[in-house]
């Protein structure tokens, strides 16, 4: 892209302001102001994810959450196809016996075993094919038309009808049985490939939530991790260019290097650098990743690098919510044959009961009916419960109900509540090495 895509991915998406340059004084702006990040916006087409905005003074009220009609609607469907080959039985011998044999309703009954076809087994559609012939019979028989070319027309047709449905039943079955092993082939992938986080990683207590735009995914284009060091937690959470299955080769690439480096590099940029030189060598093209990469020091202390990606949510335990921001933002990973110069370290203090958020622009761009962004720095009073978890589960529920729906875009969160005072009783990392090593990886404990 060079200059002029450098340019553009400075400018300011959600106002149309320019970021400010090196060294320029910054302003924070009306979403400083406003009480949480303004989304970015997607008019300006793929490659400019813009800068995210600024901070919110105050925590409104939390929401109750109020239970929606989908997953309703989708579990009476089943109960509905289960019961219409019965009904179509009943109506045909209803109509029958009104109509006689003048009109001749006899075929129809075959809708009945066609119908028990659509759930359920062949031993259930067999039952059903024999029901809707004995119905037939004995209704020709009353009818007087047992022994006529119009009942043996109507009986072929219900035979004839069964033995489909029962060849479409049991290929039916078959590819059922191998789309649910392909499913759990791909579910054993997805979680190689997005861990699931500990509860604990040295002073915090964490808790994710992940919800893919593509139907029957875990994982799309959003991603995180926790690297649990000795002495150190490092966390990255990214989005990476597009989504759904054609972003998770990105991902499986950035969450490899973010893995290996976490416990090698003895600061934070070298991280960062790592993995940009993994993208650059393993992915073709100009994909690009926006992350955001964490450090919880021992001292109380945040160390971020921000690569393009909307600034964290730190929740304080008065309720005080901030937006920690870099001076200035860098171009995403993937991105660094364009010759610009990387991100800066930015440090944020945390106090015991404080929580950070990390969060990709799913949440953020989420609209409801109306066109409006879901607020998120208004809604950080959901993240008051106890149990990081639940906490989680709560604004992940109000963002679907603000959506109205399913949402159009991978949102991941990614919540850390710094608890120091739980720390000792905590599982010390463990790993190949002994209780010193980082967890689940080989290799010395990041110092």
């Amino acid at each position: 892209m060079g200059e002029a895509g450098a340019d553009m991915l400075r400018e300011d998406r959600s106002d149309g302001r320019s970021a400010p340059r090196p060294g320029a004084a910054r302003d924070p702006g009306p979403t400083a102001r406003s009480g949480g990040p303004g989304p970015r916006d997607t008019t300006g087409g793929p490659g400019r994810p813009g800068r995210p905005p600024g901070r919110a003074p105050e925590r409104a009220p939390a929401t109750v959450p109020v239970a929606g009609a989908r997953a309703d609607d989708r579990l009476s469907t089943p109960v509905v196809l289960g019961v219409l080959p019965f009904a179509a039985l009943a109506v045909v011998a209803a109509v029958e016996l009104i109509a006689g044999p003048g009109i001749g309703f006899l075929p129809l009954f075959s809708l009945g075993p066609a119908f028990a076809g659509l759930v359920g087994g062949w031993r259930r559609t067999a039952v059903i094919g024999v029901l809707a012939l004995m119905c037939c019979v004995t209704l020709g028989l009353y009818d007087g038309l047992l022994q006529s070319r119009r009942g043996y027309t109507a009986f072929g047709s219900v035979a004839g009808v069964t033995a489909a449905s029962l060849v479409a039943v049991m290929m039916r079955q078959r590819r059922e049985a191998e789309l649910a092993s392909v499913r759990s082939i791909a579910e054993v992938a997805q979680r190689a490939l997005l861990r699931p986080v500990p509860p604990t990683a040295g002073p915090l207590r964490v808790a994710v939530s992940y919800t893919s735009a593509v139907a029957e995914a875990r994982i799309g284009g959003d991603l995180y991790e926790v690297a649990v060091g000795a002495r150190r937690v490092r966390v990255i959470v990214g989005d990476v260019q597009g989504k759904g299955l054609e972003a998770v080769e990105t991902v499986a690439v950035v969450l490899g290097a973010f893995r290996e480096a976490a416990y090698d590099e003895p600061e934070l940029t070298g991280v960062g650098a790592r993995v940009e030189r993994a993208m650059s060598r393993e992915l073709d093209g100009e994909k690009f990743v926006t992350a955001l990469i964490a450090e919880f020091r021992g001292d109380g202390g945040v160390v971020f690098l921000n690569y393009g990606h909307p600034p964290p949510m730190l929740v304080r335990a008065d309720g005080t919510v901030e937006f920690p921001e870099p001076e200035q933002y860098a171009l995403p990973l993937g991105l660094a044959a364009h010759g610009t110069e990387g991100p800066r370290p930015f440090r944020a203090e945390v106090a015991p009961g404080d929580q950070l958020l990390l969060y990709t622009d799913g949440v953020t761009e989420a609209r409801d009916a109306a066109g409006v962004f879901y607020p998120l720095g208004e809604r950080a009073g959901l993240l008051g419960h106890p149990d990081p978890a639940t906490a989680l589960e709560e604004l992940r529920a109000d963002l679907v109900r603000h959506a109205a729906g399913p949402l159009h875009d991978d949102a991941a969160t990614l919540l850390l509540r710094y608890a120091p005072e739980e720390q000792g009783g905590a599982e010390r990392p463990r790993g190949p090495q002994g209780p010193q090593g980082p967890q689940g990886l080989s290799g010395p404990a990041p110092s």
